[in-house]
């Protein structure tokens, strides 16, 4: 399997990378992303065997297919050492720990079906657990094997951060330096990472908001050199390995919310960076049976505003929101690059004026209507996207009645994916809400919507009462570079 980046010529073709060359990086030196030259192929029997499978070893097997310069032992002992209940322990009650990522059927009326499929029973309660877990043994293995160490330099809106650290946390050869907007994110998403005291975790606040850090990440990291001389590595969405991992719970919710290849499903995924629901576009392209994938924002509706009309528009940092549920709070979608390389027929000249269009204009039109920039967005039904936007009204009312109508307790991002959810429900086609996260991460909208405290798994009770390290710093690339260059050692 190789890999090719959405702005590369023609010529860079005969030189494509395999899994391991982009493991450790997130851009690739053209300034574009990494995607397969051809996504593989899912067979109809493949799914039949894999319906078997734990979760763990369906991993393995879609593993095979991305990553095919590692060793298959190899693979199979990393998913194995990931992929355990004692690594995804914090299952409901009436949840198995041994599924990993349980579903939950919440309605089922009319032909008409509600999944929720639990992704947040990990160390950090947050969805990115399932991609950031595998990762760190990724690293872990990839750095020994070179006997080279790697600075991870990435940007949070609240749980990529958590995750990360989380999951870097002790391993060998790594040092993590995470910016996040400050004082942007929840009281449990803030203690969660700034309480950390481990001494190869920098966590650094940045005054402004979630994009200010995110295109502090790209500039860094499109500095070669000194991308290169300090060994910077990243994590954020836009590294290929975690999208990989995630297509994994694509798979494993459509095996189990059917019993023959013939039906289909589809997704809400709650989204800002499009990197989760990139890969139930990846997951779809290499032929699982997927209907509709319906992209769910809150009030920053970059990705639903392009979907309803084929404008992709960027908002400046004071147009971006503060919303409750603060981890979509993004106004440039990171992977959004990778559909839209699918959907120009994968012409990266196409591909670098677009998004240098972006940088100068703010963005770009594929409506095809006059003074547009193409008219691609008549092809977007094709792919099966669809979305829909949510409020914090909007929000609080869901939780209320996800609380009321099924007995359990969800977070305000996932109110946002079941409320969007509910307007695309189709006879039939059962469709799955990806969980973002466990409700506990945002007990203040909780506790305005419900008058009492989110539930709290063991461990987790006084985080918020832990000392906290952390740096604020202004959002100033110079400034940014010669913190790293100070405490990489290098």
């Amino acid at each position: 399997m190789h890999y090719v980046s959405t702005r590369a010529d023609a010529s860079a073709a005969s030189s494509a990378a395999q899994f391991s060359d982009i493991l450790l990086g997130g851009l690739a030196p053209d300034g574009g992303l990494y995607l397969p030259a051809e996504y593989p192929q899912v067979t109809s029997a493949e799914l039949d065997a894999w319906r078997k499978l734990s979760y763990a070893d369906l991993a393995i097997e879609i593993l095979k297919k991305f990553a095919t310069d590692i060793p298959e032992a190899d693979l199979t002992a990393l998913a194995r050492k990931t992929y355990t209940p004692e690594v995804y322990r914090n299952a409901r009650p009436d949840e198995s720990a041994a599924d990993i990522t349980p579903l939950r059927t919440l309605e089922e009326e009319g032909g008409r079906k509600l999944v929720l499929q639990a992704l947040s029973n990990g160390p950090t309660l947050a969805f990115k657990d399932m991609a950031m877990q595998l990762l760190g043994n990724l690293f872990e293995y990839a750095l020994a094997k070179q006997d080279a160490q790697l600075n991870i330099f990435g940007a949070t809106s609240g749980d990529t951060g958590s995750a990360a650290e989380y999951a870097m946390r002790g391993k060998r050869g790594v040092k993590v330096f995470m910016l996040s907007p400050h004082k942007k994110m929840s009281a449990f998403q803030t203690a969660q990472m700034f309480s950390l005291q481990d001494p190869n975790i920098f966590n650094i606040a940045v005054e402004g908001v979630f994009d200010d850090c995110q295109d502090l990440v790209k500039a860094v990291s499109n500095d070669l050199d000194f991308k290169a001389r300090h060994k910077i590595g990243t994590v954020n969405s836009i590294n290929w390995a975690r999208v990989v991992a995630q297509v994994v719970y694509y798979f494993r919710g459509y095996l189990a919310a059917t019993t023959s290849n013939d039906q289909k499903v589809s997704f809400t995924v709650p989204s800002g960076n499009f990197g989760n629901i990139c890969a139930g576009h990846i997951a779809r392209m290499m032929g699982l049976p997927i209907d509709k994938l319906v992209v769910a924002t809150n009030e920053n509706d970059v990705l639903d505003e392009f979907f309803r009309s084929g404008v992709y528009r960027v908002r400046k940092s004071a147009e971006t929101h503060h919303t409750s549920s603060p981890s979509m709070d993004i106004s440039k979608a990171s992977n959004f690059e990778r559909f839209v390389y699918d959907l120009v027929g994968r012409d990266p000249a196409r591909v670098r004026a677009l998004f240098a269009k972006v940088e100068t204009d703010g963005g770009f039109d594929l409506s095809g209507k006059a003074g547009s920039d193409g008219d691609e967005f008549t092809k977007v039904a094709q792919y099966g996207f669809k979305s829909g936007k949510s409020t914090h009204q909007d929000r609080v009312q869901t939780i209320r009645d996800v609380a009321d109508d099924y007995g359990i307790v969800i977070d305000t991002h996932t109110a946002d994916g079941i409320k969007v959810a509910k307007e695309h429900l189709e006879e039939g086609v059962p469709m799955i809400v990806l969980e973002t996260a466990l409700a506990a991460k945002f007990n203040e909208t909780i506790l305005e919507a419900l008058g009492e405290d989110a539930e709290r798994p063991a461990g987790f009770e006084d985080i918020e009462a832990l000392p906290q390290k952390f740096t604020v710093m202004p959002p100033d690339v110079d400034k940014m570079k010669a913190y790293i260059a100070a405490n990489t050692g290098l």
